[in-house]
């Protein structure tokens, strides 16, 4: 068993719009991802399937040829392997749920996610 608070886990500082928090067990992990308006989650697919819950802000989503807006107190389920990109439409937190664990962002091999696009000029 482990015990974890989020305020004591140290912020991984990704670009200057994202970063995030891990936990992560063997089959499954979780990470608080911090997105300053305007952040860009450049296209993707991972094998882990993933639970985004968006704990104050929104984002809008693209997948499978479609776009979704997930706003404050709303949950999207992206299925394994399916290619996505997401915009935070404003300062967002979101809580992202994964299984299996992304080995990718334990190494740091996330490149697509440091380096620091933005969706235009903000207002």
């Amino acid at each position: 068993m482990e015990h974890y608070t989020w305020d004591h886990l140290p912020k991984e500082v990704l670009s200057e719009h994202i970063a995030r928090k891990i936990i992560s067990g063997e089959k499954a992990m979780v990470a608080q991802v911090f997105l300053a308006e305007g952040a860009v989650v450049p296209e993707h697919s991972h094998e882990s399937e993933q639970i985004t819950y968006i704990l104050d802000g929104a984002m809008r989503f693209e997948l499978e040829g479609s776009e979704i807006v997930v706003a404050k107190g709303q949950v999207l389920r992206i299925p394994s392997n399916v290619p996505h990109r997401a915009v935070a439409l404003e300062d967002t937190l979101d809580l992202d749920i994964f299984s299996p664990i992304r080995h990718d962002w334990l190494k740091k091999d996330d490149e697509y996610l440091r380096r620091g696009e933005t969706d235009g000029p903000r207002s």
